[in-house]
């Protein structure tokens, strides 16, 4: 049999024996168990409200009801729409998670290459001179060419599945990588609509307080035409010029407000805020939603973007345990060489230059001085941790969501008693004003009655825009219906 034949035989023999060993290969470490869902039924200790309704305006909640992936339509507003669309499409910060995910989804795919035989190349050509001195012998040296021409293939066997558990880490990393996309598609829909409702509530603040000062003016007119007469001090003049100049000062503050949501819209928008064109939402314009849905307990573990990254994390601080105790045994590799080598490029392919190897390796850790038993001590403090984690992340989702449930309802009260108190006022500065232009009443109690109106006004519109923005916090807190988008439908956990 001629070295080649040999060579073959040799290499045969070691690949059935490396089948025969990874097909008894095993993975050390924890198998990875998902967190049990949690067996409560309710979000709060008292029973969820059917209904919460003010102004007429009813909101019921709709328990188990599906998240839809475009909430924000429900406010059933074209701009609000074209807003939110054109964010996801141009936002840097989402951009960037994403580019992210595809980092992490690369190097995974980097990482399987070590389930397969590597092969490697080698060319070299030299010019040595040696000294036979130092091998004790008195010959003369000489100067020579050598190049050598091989081909290395090596084989890492994962008989301990320490490479398994790697790959394993990083498919959680994947995993890891894409609830914090989701996370940030989510996070970027909600502050584009709740920007957008605070700066439609600063705009109506400004309207509602422009109209007042226009209301106080005409009062300061027929103030003065009753001092004139000598029916009313001059004083009442002077309070009065104080009110509208109190009330115009707040007007730069609401504009400055305006501004800001603005700026922040372009930001989100991924432009400059000189180049924003922004439309005009009007608070009055968008509808409430109607039928709330709220999500089971069990569910939401299954569908929170950021629920499902603490336990991605979870999953790979458990594969990180499994690697720390793979490598506290045995790693074995198989490696053959095949080459030639030649004083020059003619006789670089002849017979007599041509060499081989083939064989196994193995690495055993006798004495790291606890380095590798620590190692994995630390690893496992370190699954307890995200667990931890894990754990308060879910306990933050629950109160977030009970939160805002409970803020619906309580906005519901409170904007109804705030609708009768705007009714009231405006009825009684319609009175004081008509018995004020009688004589009837002083100018202290028309005062009184203006600064109560615009304050009713000013808090009323103000629980408008937080009932607004906390049905948009119901929508984020049962995460936002992302399962439910076409680009990642089929991608939501199992339960």
């Amino acid at each position: 049999m001629d070295r080649a034949g040999r060579f073959r035989c040799v290499w045969g023999r070691w690949l059935v024996l490396t089948l025969l060993m990874l097909s008894s290969a095993c993975k050390v470490g924890p198998d990875f168990s998902r967190p049990a869902a949690p067996v409560q039924e309710s979000y709060l200790r008292d029973a969820v409200p059917s209904t919460v309704a003010a102004e007429g305006q009813v909101q019921r909640f709709v328990p188990g009801g599906e998240v839809t992936p475009d909430w924000w339509r429900f406010f059933q507003s074209t701009s609000l729409d074209a807003l939110v669309r054109q964010a996801i499409i141009h936002n840097m910060t989402l951009q960037a998670a994403e580019a992210s995910l595809r980092q992490s989804q690369d190097i995974l795919m980097a990482g399987y290459g070590v389930f397969y035989p590597h092969l490697d190349a080698h060319f070299g050509a030299s010019r040595e001179r040696s000294v036979p001195l130092q091998q004790g012998l008195t010959t003369t040296s000489s100067i020579f060419n050598v190049m050598t021409l091989s081909g290395t293939i090596s084989y890492a066997l994962d008989i301990f599945g320490g490479e398994r558990r790697a790959i394993e880490g990083l498919q959680a990393q994947v995993d890891h990588q894409t609830w914090l996309t989701q996370a940030a598609y989510l996070t970027l829909t909600a502050n584009v609509v709740n920007t957008a409702i605070a700066r439609a509530a600063y705009a109506a603040q400004i309207e509602a307080t422009e109209q007042l000062i226009e209301l106080q003016r005409q009062q300061l007119q027929s103030t003065e035409v009753q001092v004139r007469s000598g029916t009313v001090p001059y004083s009442a003049t002077l309070s009065l010029r104080s009110l509208i100049a109190t009330n115009e000062a707040l007007l730069p503050a609401l504009k400055q407000k305006v501004s800001q949501t603005e700026h922040l819209l372009a930001t989100l928008e991924g432009v400059m805020p000189a180049e924003v064109k922004l439309p005009d939402i009007r608070l009055t314009a968008l509808s409430l939603p109607r039928n709330l849905p709220v999500s089971l307990p069990s569910e939401l573990v299954r569908q929170r973007p950021d629920i499902l990254s603490a336990e991605a994390l979870l999953h790979q601080a458990s594969a990180d345990i499994g690697v720390a105790t793979a490598a506290m045994f045995p790693s074995f590799s198989l490696t053959g060489t095949y080459g030639t080598a030649g004083s020059s490029t003619g006789s670089l392919f002849a017979s007599a230059g041509r060499f081989w190897s083939v064989g196994p390796s193995i690495d055993i850790p006798l004495f790291q001085g606890g380095r590798l038993w620590f190692g994995r001590q630390a690893a496992i403090d370190a699954y307890q941790q995200a667990a931890a984690n894990y754990r308060q992340v879910v306990l933050e989702s629950f109160a977030q969501v009970a939160d805002v449930l409970k803020a619906l309802e309580f906005d519901a009260q409170i904007l109804q008693k705030q609708a009768e108190a705007q009714s009231t006022a405006q009825e009684a500065l319609r009175l004081l004003q008509a018995n004020y232009r009688s004589g009837l009443v002083t100018y202290l109690d028309l005062l009184v009655a203006d600064v109560q109106l615009h304050q009713v006004n000013i808090a009323y519109l103000q629980t408008l825009a937080q009932r607004y923005q906390d049905t948009v916090g119901l929508f984020v807190a049962l995460g936002g219906g992302w399962w439910n988008r076409p680009d990642v439908a089929g991608s939501r956990p199992a339960p």
